[in-house]
This record gives C-alpha cells, sequence and structure tokens, in this order.
C-alpha cells in the first residue's frame, strides 16, 4: 500500500531555491514538486496533509559532527545515540554522520563494529560514521580501502592529543597518500598538540589552573600553524582535505590561501565559535569550564573572521561537534586543574536555530543557511541527492519552519541529555514545528512521536566535490 503525505502552502527553501511549492511524498521519499494553487499541485492527494501555510518547508539538517557515547578522560558524552538523535530531531537535524573510534592497537574494524553496535536499533533519525584513525600502519590502510566500500568514507586524523588520537606528520602522510588513492577524504584537528601540552605544563606549574587557561594554551598561532601544515602534507601527497571545527581567523587565512592556490582544501566551523567567546571561558565559579573545547572558543574578534569566511565559501560547512558532558560530575572532573575538564559542548539541538538567527540577523541569506546546514555536509560526504535537499527522488526528511515563532535557549526545555545549555537565556526567533525522517513524522507540531530504531544507518559515497 502506497503511503502519501501532502505539505501544502509553504515556502520551500533550498540551497538553490525558493518557491511556494506543494510537496507530495510516497513511501518515504519525494515524488513531485508543484506550485501551490496550480492544477498540478492541487492534483496532490494523500492519506495525511500538512498545512505549511506561513512557513518554510526546508530539507532535514545534515549534522557531519557528532560524537555519541565518545569515551574521554575517563568519562562518556552524555548523550547516548538514543537520546541525542532525539535532541537531533527536536532541532531540524534528520540525519548525523558521527565519529567512530579506532583505539591504538586495535583495527578499524573493531572500532566501527563497536560503533554499529552502539547504534543500531536506537537512532531516531539516520545516521552515518566516519572512522577516527589512531593508529596508522600497514594494516589500518589497506582496511581504509575495506571501509570506503562500505560506505564509511572519510578518516579523521588528530595533530592534537599526544597519547590519546595523536598522529604523527608521517603517519598523516601516509593515511593522506592512501586517501588520495582510494578517494577517501582525510578530516583534521588542526592543532600543534606537542606544543600544546607544553604550555599546558608551563600553565599549571605557574597556579593558572581555572577554565579560562584552557583557551589561553591553546593559542591561535597553534591552530593556524596546524592547519597549514596539515594543508601542505595533503598537497603533497596530493589528497583533498577537510580542516573540522575551526576557530581562529589565522586558520581561516590559512585555508583562503589554499583555495586560492586551487586546492581540494574545505573547512567546518561551529555555532559555539560563531555565538559563544573566551567571555564564556572567564566565567566566575569554575562556570567557564560549561565552555571548554577543543579547538577553544577564541576572542569575540574572531567571529567577524568565521562569518565572512561562511559568506565568501572560505568555511562551507557548519556542523556542532556535538559532544556534551554533564556539569555535575563530569565537567567537575576539572576542578583545579583544566586540563582535566572533558572537552566539548552540547549542540546537536540548536545548530539550526542559531543559523536561522544569523539569517535575521543579517549574517547570511536563508539559502546560504540550508546550504551550510544541510546541502553541502551532504556532498561533502557523499549523501546528496538523497539528503539535504527537496527534490524528486530525495529521501522525504523534511522541516516544517516557522520563521515567526520565538524561543528561549535553556537547560530546562532542551532535549539533549545534559545538565546545561552554552546557551542558556538566548532569544532566538524562528523553530522547528513538524520534523519528517523518510516521511515518517518524527516531531508533529512541537510533539515528539518518533520512535527508536526508525533511524537506519546510511551508506556513503565518497566527496562529491571531488568527483
Amino acid at each position: 500500500m502506497t503511503r502519501r503525505t501532502v505539505i501544502r502552502g509553504g515556502l520551500v527553501v533550498t540551497a538553490s531555491d525558493e518557491i511556494h511549492a506543494d510537496v507530495l511524498i510516497e513511501d518515504g521519499r519525494i515524488a513531485a514538486l508543484a506550485a501551490s494553487g496550480t492544477p498540478a499541485a492541487e492534483a496532490f492527494t494523500a492519506e495525511r496533509e500538512i498545512d505549511a501555510t506561513g512557513k518554510y518547508v526546508i530539507p532535514g539538517g545534515v549534522d557531519a559532527h557528532t560524537h555519541m557515547e565518545l569515551p574521554f578522560g575517563g568519562t562518556f558524552a552524555s548523550d547516548t545515540f538514543e537520546t541525542g538523535t532525539r535532541a537531533a530531531a527536536w532541532g531540524g537535524t534528520t540525519t548525523i554522520v558521527d565519529f567512530a573510534v579506532q583505539s591504538v592497537g586495535h583495527t578499524l574494524r573493531e572500532g566501527l563494529d563497536t560503533w554499529h553496535a552502539k547504534a543500531e536499533g536506537n537512532c531516531a533519525i539516520d545516521y552515518a560514521f566516519h572512522m577516527i584513525v589512531s593508529d596508522v600502519n600497514q594494516e589500518t590502510l589497506k582496511e581504509m580501502d575495506l571501509l570506503i566500500e562500505e560506505g564509511v568514507t572519510s578518516f579523521k586524523q588528530f595533530m592534537a592529543y599526544p597519547g590519546v588520537f595523536y598522529s604523527d606528520d608521517g603517519q598523516i602522510l601516509r593515511a593522506m597518500q592512501r586517501s588520495a588513492e582510494n578517494g577517501g577524504l582525510i578530516m583534521m584537528h588542526a592543532e600543534n598538540g606537542i606544543a600544546i601540552d607544553v604550555l599546558v605544563e608551563q600553565a599549571l606549574a605557574r597556579g593558572e589552573t581555572d577554565p579560562r587557561y584552557h583557551g589561553e594554551v591553546r593559542k591561535a598561532l597553534l591552530e593556524a600553524e596546524a592547519t597549514h601544515r596539515a594543508i601542505r602534507l595533503a598537497q603533497v601527497a596530493g589528497a583533498p582535505l577537510y580542516v573540522v571545527h575551526v576557530s581562529a581567523m589565522e586558520a581561516v587565512a590559512e585555508l583562503a590561501r589554499a583555495r586560492d592556490e586551487g586546492l581540494n582544501v574545505f573547512g567546518e566551523t561551529c555555532p559555539q565559535y560563531l555565538f559563544l567567546s573566551t567571555d564564556n571561558l572567564a566565567e566566575p565559579d569554575f562556570e567557564g569550564a560549561k565552555y571548554v573545547c577543543s579547538t577553544p572558543l577564541r576572542p569575540k574578534e574572531h567571529q567577524a573572521r568565521l562569518w565572512q569566511g561562511l559568506r565568501t565559501n572560505d568555511l562551507q560547512v557548519v556542523s556542532t561537534d556535538h559532544c556534551p558532558f554533564c556539569f555535575t560530575g563530569q565537567k567537575e572532573l576539572g576542578r583545579g586543574d583544566f586540563s582535566k575538564i572533558p572537552n566539548g559542548l552540547p549542540g546537536v539541538e540548536n545548530r539550526m536555530d542559531l543559523l536561522h538567527q544569523a539569517v535575521v540577523d543579517g549574517h547570511i541569506s536563508r539559502r546560504r543557511w540550508i546550504e551550510i546546514a544541510c546541502a553541502t555536509p551532504a556532498r561533502m560526504f557523499g549523501l546528496y541527492p538523497k539528503k539535504g535537499t527537496i527534490a524528486p527522488g530525495a529521501d522525504a526528511d523534511i522541516v516544517i519552519y516557522d520563521p515567526h515563532a520565538e524561543q528561549v535557549m535553556s537547560a530546562e526545555t532542551h532535549h539533549m541529555n545534559v545538565d546545561y545549555s552554552a546557551y542558556e537565556g538566548k532569544r532566538t526567533t524562528g523553530r522547528v514545528e513538524t520534523v519528517l525522517s523518510r516521511g515518517e513524522p518524527v516531531i508533529t507540531e512541537r510533539e515528539y512521536t518518533g520512535l527508536a530504531g526508525h533511524g537506519a544507518f546510511t551508506p556513503r559515497s565518497t566527496c562529491q566535490y571531488l568527483n
């Protein structure tokens, strides 16, 4: 039996178009669009009709950087795949790409199998995986080829966290050379972790233990230096590069220069770098610990350069790097020693709303909002046009978005499994009303109607900017 839904009367906004159109959904996919009020649209019939008059009809968000249940610093990220994907849906995101972790001494396969076991049967929305490569050796390099065949087509390396995830330049070069051959995309955490560890040790020896020193030791110049080094290693390898969570204007400059040279280099930033700053890290009574993440928050003057980068396409994607730790019992592990504060912020529920606020504030256009939050991450990671757009044949991952509703972000009302909000008290205009995942209602007029296990693992093709 064919199941049909029609969404009527909304403004359909994609990365390329805005049109008042009705959308016909059949069996979980978009079957047709027709201009509202035309005979073609009026001919659409369905068991379920959704009135989107006065609302936007947008593609579900694609958050290409989340860490559900990530082990870090002796604890675990507080969102499970069940709670985290439910919160994502509340925020208008219908696909996440999470990071499976290879531990040193173990295979990529063991790490990937562990993450499949965490996610399977628990997700409210569709999910895919990147692979964190912590141990580059001949076997790992061979495994990269096999994972690409399974639809895990991107591999993250770290220039930070010596002793945990860190890869040296030789290991990075070998992985990049492999990705140049097999079509994979290397994602880089670009910070000079060896130098940062020296600065951490020196700060603690001086008695500088408060959260704000986390930002002071992880210097913008060490992000820029690592970004430059990653770009040149990728250039030597003839490989593309995607730099994650760019926070510093000096790092944006390195990306812009590389792109001007015609290199296949891409950059991502996150809402925390666009809306928060070192002022938050300096909040008294250890409150600053709530804002400890890496790369760290920067002084406010960096924000303008990040917004500019998003407008000029020197930065292409906004993801969350959602990695929540509760203030009570988790962030508190670092009282008296900022280096022991688990690194990460909650945000998977807030991204689409914060970026809509950026539209309201004039930082970006409506279409650019959809481009950086839906279409480009889908293209970057081989999910387009199944995800990231509203077009015939695409999955019916659709959000009915009320651009006029006002809300106040708060831990009291959010759905992430964490005891604080990084945006507590922030007023925003625009709110998710209804969310469909493959045509099934996950949020229905501000009620959760989804199901753990509806979300399916989604294999990806290789980066579509390189085909």
